[in-house]
């Protein structure tokens, strides 16, 4: 029995579509199985004890052990004084950085600033990279750089004001700017010689009233090299005393 030659023809076309649709059905398993993976060892860094007027910096490394391109899609901080630098495409196999800076004075006591970086990795689409650490005020104010004058003007109500330096080289005031010598005194006394000073502030009005000056203190620190005062005054007489 011979079979006629239309059968073959009609087996062939067969075994053809049965094949691309193989084909194709691998390329999808392929395409599915091709995919960026995102590894990140790190995710939070502790600077521990620093200064307020010190830039902190610190990379983090990202791994992409996938065998399609990894990408960076967003870098979102918390706070806009962190500055990222970052690579957008991490290669397969390859390792990417995250450079984040904190800019000077703008963390205090205990900080925890975090980013949020975005990736196109089914794995981990997002993580958040914190920077903490306890941050030491640079120059410390005490009791603060509001200075309140209250009292009689026939008592010269005066107040006082220590500055303490945790740089770490001699500090110095090197100038005190008043802006209303009329009505107050400032005087300023070394404590301890490159480290420590005392501001003393007295009222030299007469009359009852409220008044607002400034004491601006230069300094030969680069981050602060001026420190502005605030002198609010409130000087009221005391009551009539009857005989």
């Amino acid at each position: 029995m011979s079979l006629a030659p239309g059968f073959f023809r009609t087996l062939s076309r067969l075994f053809l579509i049965v094949s691309w649709t193989a084909f194709l059905a691998a390329l999808e398993v392929v395409a599915a199985q091709a995919q960026p993976r995102a590894e990140i060892p790190e995710t939070v860094h502790n600077f521990g004890q620093v200064r307020d007027d010190m830039t902190l910096s610190h990379t983090f490394e990202v791994k992409n052990t996938g065998n399609r391109e990894l990408r960076i899609l967003e870098v979102d901080p918390d706070c806009v004084c962190t500055v990222a630098n970052y690579d957008r495409v991490i290669p397969p196999g390859g390792t990417g950085k995250v450079t984040l800076e904190l800019k000077p004075y703008s963390v205090g006591r205990a900080f925890n600033k975090k980013t949020l970086i975005r990736f196109n990795a089914p794995n981990q689409p997002s993580v958040n990279l914190v920077l903490k650490g306890e941050a030491q005020k640079s120059i410390e104010i005490v009791p603060s750089h509001i200075i309140r004058l209250q009292g009689g003007p026939s008592a010269n109500p005066t107040a006082q004001v220590r500055l303490i330096s945790n740089l770490p080289f001699p500090w110095e005031i090197t100038k005190v700017q008043n802006s209303n010598p009329d009505q107050i005194d400032a005087t300023l006394k070394t404590e301890k010689p490159g480290k420590v000073y005392v501001l003393e502030v007295r009222s030299k009005y007469r009359d009852q009233g409220h008044y607002v000056s400034t004491i601006e203190l230069y300094t030969n620190a680069i981050h602060r090299p001026k420190i502005v005062m605030r002198v609010i005054a409130d000087l009221k007489a005391g009551p009539a005393v009857i005989p």
